[in-house]
């Protein structure tokens, strides 16, 4: 408001800079032009300090696990540019190769009723990788595309068995899914879901796994059996014939990495086949090594009926994202008269299938599984020591290189209210990071956490960087904000 009368009285853009705080031109620019993702975009402080919010990242280099800012300040990317980067930022030239070899090839087709080379030889290494049966691949542009495909996958699979009843699907508490209304409608957020009226898809909603403060803490097989008798129990409340699809991650990013119970997900496939519903794992973030694993549920124990990827297929070289699909769910796009209702321009687009092939490659010829297999307990255990040293700290929890900090108001593992929340994730942390040049993510969809995903291929010295710079913000953190 205060924007727009300072307009009509004349005043212009110019004179209205003049009154605001000093920022750097890529500042003022991003103020003025580029609307940020997720961000409370009038809310960064500007270069001489006004303002309360914390100072804008203006990141314009990388190499290996870090990160410049245009002032020439160097940070750890701890959280491999939202969980994207897993082979960090010195592989572009071998990238560009690819890229430019595929563009003076052939730059763009679309897979709209035919097809081209990347996209055939991308498809058939996920097959290849992939667990069970899920040998046929839909290519799409990101995790929340992935997540809407996976939906009318799933659809023209039931109305093609003659179940057009089937509407329902069934996601968890704080689970995050994706932005678009469709994957919004399984998002279990309510402050991202309500601002945008009634959800796309009906969804009914089950605990997420996170034993922390809960009575079954420690006995991970009476939790499992707890949480998938209450699932099993509101599928029966909403008419198991009329669910499509139960949709879950492996390890559950909102809420602050969530690692399910032991036989949480062979529970998950039983009850799915035993009221004919679909099981899908979103591994928009779990997939492409950064549990471990190339596929994160076979981790846990069960195959589902099909995968959501995007962030790490490409290592953030591009942008792209896959649904993986069992042999099951694809056979009725295989009749001859049926045609799949679904299709994204730039879904498979060349030179993303290019780098798309190159990273996987890469991650071979580096070990990058491997090194997170080797050092996943290193991680566990720094961590474990921050919590030991840090009141704030109340549990750790996560697994390879996907890892949170749930932090606490007191002794007795208290809650802070919203004024606590909003004082500690948006207002302390963002700027104590910036501060320490650590990249990692205060969040509070559920508790707050600090979330930390450093690249794949991070060594010691990363590691060790990561854990003294954590502790230091958190010790911080702790001073100002843990009540004894």
């Amino acid at each position: 408001m205060q924007l727009r009368l300072r307009r009509a009285v004349g005043c212009g853009r110019r004179a209205w800079r003049a009154t605001m705080p000093r920022m750097s031109a890529l500042a003022e620019a991003t103020h003025d032009h580029l609307l940020l993702h997720f961000a409370r975009n009038g809310g960064y402080e500007a270069d001489d300090g006004a303002g309360a919010g914390s100072p804008l990242p203006v990141l314009v280099r990388g190499e290996g696990c870090h990160v410049w800012d245009e002032h020439g300040n160097r940070h750890l990317d701890a959280l491999s540019a939202l969980f994207c980067s897993q082979l960090g930022y010195s592989f572009g030239e071998e990238f560009a190769q690819a890229a430019v070899a595929q563009m003076t090839t052939l730059p763009f087709a679309t897979n709209w009723g035919v097809a081209h080379p990347p996209a055939i030889a991308l498809a058939e290494r996920l097959a290849d990788l992939a667990p069970g049966d899920l040998n046929h691949v839909f290519l799409t542009c990101g995790g929340s595309e992935s997540v809407e495909t996976a939906w009318k996958l799933a659809r023209q699979y039931h109305l093609a068995n003659g179940e057009p009843q089937r509407t329902k699907a069934v996601a968890r508490d704080i689970a995050y899914h994706g932005v678009t209304l469709g994957a919004l409608a399984f998002t279990g957020v309510s402050r991202m879901t309500e601002p945008f009226g009634r959800p796309a898809i009906d969804v009914v909603r089950v605990r997420d796994t996170n034993p922390f403060r809960r009575e079954e803490a420690g006995d991970e097989r009476a939790h499992a059996a707890r949480l998938l008798r209450e699932l099993e129990d509101a599928i029966i409340a909403a008419d198991p014939a009329t669910v499509a699809m139960i949709i879950a991650e492996p390890v559950q990013n909102a809420g602050g990495c969530i690692v399910p119970p032991a036989g949480y997900w062979a529970g998950l496939r039983e009850i799915a086949d035993r009221y004919g519903i679909l099981l899908v794992a979103d591994e928009v973030i779990c997939a492409f090594g950064r549990i471990g694993e190339w596929f994160a549920v076979t981790r846990y124990g069960a195959i589902p009926d099909m995968i959501t990827t995007a962030k790490g297929i490409t290592s953030a070289y591009a942008p792209m994202g896959a649904v993986l699909v069992g042999d099951r769910v694809a056979a009725p796009l295989y009749e001859a008269a049926t045609t799949l209702l679904h299709g994204i321009t730039y879904g498979g687009h060349p030179v993303a299938c290019a780098i798309a092939l190159k990273s996987l490659e890469l991650f071979e010829r580096e070990g990058v599984l491997d090194n997170v297999r080797a050092r996943e307990g290193q991680i566990r255990d720094g961590l474990r020591a921050i919590q030991d040293a840090v009141p704030l700290v109340g549990d750790v929890r996560g697994a390879g290189f996907f890892w949170a900090l749930e932090l606490v108001r007191d002794d007795a593992d208290g809650r802070f209210d919203a004024d606590g929340r909003e004082a500690l994730v948006r207002g302390f942390l963002p700027r104590r990071l910036y501060e320490a040049g650590l990249v990692a993510r205060p969040d509070d969809r559920g508790e707050p956490v600090l979330h930390l995903a450093p690249p794949l291929v991070s060594s010691d010295a990363e590691l060790a960087e990561m854990f003294e710079k954590t502790h230091a913000v958190l010790a911080d953190a702790s001073e100002r904000f843990f009540v004894s």
